[in-house]
């Protein structure tokens, strides 16, 4: 596994934390998920997304249906990536801020963190 790209958004006092590993193997992902579990203990949701050949899996962590690991899945699929996870820590503010405006947050941190890196 390796940690490709990270990056933050903040959204009304939210606090999105997208991360994009290439994995090898399941338990790379179960490794990655533990760690950022241990490391962002604090967090309220960390739904995420892979694809590992023929093996997909999304979870919306909590969050309300759809509006967390399917726009990060989508991302997957729409720019053909494969043998990767992309994980978004999600620290909430205070502030509700309704499904729309949170599966953009979602969409965005993924879309964001999959950018090349020089």
């Amino acid at each position: 596994m390796k940690l490709i790209n990270n990056y933050t958004l903040e959204i009304k006092k939210s606090k999105f934390i997208a991360y994009y590993f290439s994995i090898n193997n399941i338990d790379e992902i179960t490794t990655v998920l533990s760690n950022l579990k241990k490391e962002h203990k604090r967090a309220r949701h960390i739904p995420y997304a892979y694809k590992l050949g023929n093996i997909i899996k999304k979870t919306d962590d909590k969050e309300p249906a759809n509006t967390a690991g399917t726009p990060i899945y989508n991302v997957i699929l729409q720019n053909n990536l494969d043998n990767v996870l992309i994980a978004v820590v999600r620290y909430f503010g205070g502030v509700k801020l309704g499904t729309g405006l949170l599966t953009r947050s979602y969409l965005n941190s993924a879309l964001e963190v999959i950018k090349k890196v020089d």
